[in-house]
């Protein structure tokens, strides 16, 4: 009896996650999984800071990634002693790019800056997802990077379509798809996220792979240090102004 019993026990660890499950309890248990929403929502700021690899190019560069509520954020990342940033402060998208002979600040295109619009949103698409507009649906289970996982569709408010990939054990993202338009065509990426630590409350994904879809490599942004609710300057957002000849 005893062994049968124990027989029964470890059949239920091994089973398959349940497919019945609905998109609330789903997303109920993401929100577990990531730290709680009261967790989140406490955050009202964020500092990433690692290096970012472009493998085709054999590059690897310091990178940063600051954020701050409400839609806030500004990315750096240097090489050959020169800074590139891409920042947004909730109305205005720039960007100062060296590295491809600029010397001025200049607003960005909308069609360059909604990735980076996306990224001031601190909580991510899914958490407070009906007070942002946007429309989630669940897919059913999928297997995807070698395991078993939620696939959500995720209709934004702006209308672009991303799908989020959640692990059926842990209920953390893995793995996110889309597209975008880039000089006129369409471009489908995967981001590849991974290696979960605990951040205070939180659990904050301290790798995340950037690629064309079916391109074998991209760019692997690896995070050193996570810290929230530090003292970040409005300023830091902002579009610096510029003076002299020849400037704009």
């Amino acid at each position: 009896m005893k062994k049968l019993a124990a027989l029964a026990v470890l059949g239920v660890l091994l089973a398959p996650p349940a497919a019945a499950q609905d998109l609330d309890e789903v997303l109920s248990n993401y929100y577990e999984a990531v730290g709680g929403i009261d967790a989140w929502t406490s955050v009202q700021s964020m500092k990433m800071t690692g290096t970012v690899a472009m493998a085709a190019m054999g590059i690897e560069a310091p990178f940063t990634v600051t954020a701050k509520r409400p839609n806030k954020v500004r990315v750096e990342y240097s090489f050959q002693g020169m800074t590139g940033t891409q920042a947004f402060d909730g109305e205005t998208a720039w960007q100062l790019m060296p590295f491809m002979g600029q010397t001025a600040p200049e607003e960005m295109p909308e069609s360059m800056s909604k990735d980076l619009k996306e990224q001031a949103d601190i909580d991510g698409a899914l958490m407070g997802w009906q007070e942002s507009g946007h429309q989630v649906e669940l897919l059913g289970l999928e297997e995807t990077e070698g395991t078993q996982a939620y696939k959500l569709k995720v209709t934004l408010k702006s209308g672009d379509i991303q799908y989020y990939y959640l692990d059926a054990e842990y209920y953390i993202p893995i793995r996110v798809e889309g597209s975008r338009e880039q000089q006129g065509q369409v471009i489908e990426y995967e981001t590849i996220i991974s290696d979960y630590k605990p951040v205070g409350d939180l659990m904050i994904a301290h790798s995340v792979e950037a690629r064309a879809k079916g391109v074998p490599a991209g760019q692997v942004i690896t995070f050193q240090q996570v810290e929230v609710n530090i003292e970040i300057d409005d300023s830091e957002f902002s579009m610096p102004e510029t003076s002299g000849e020849g400037q704009q």
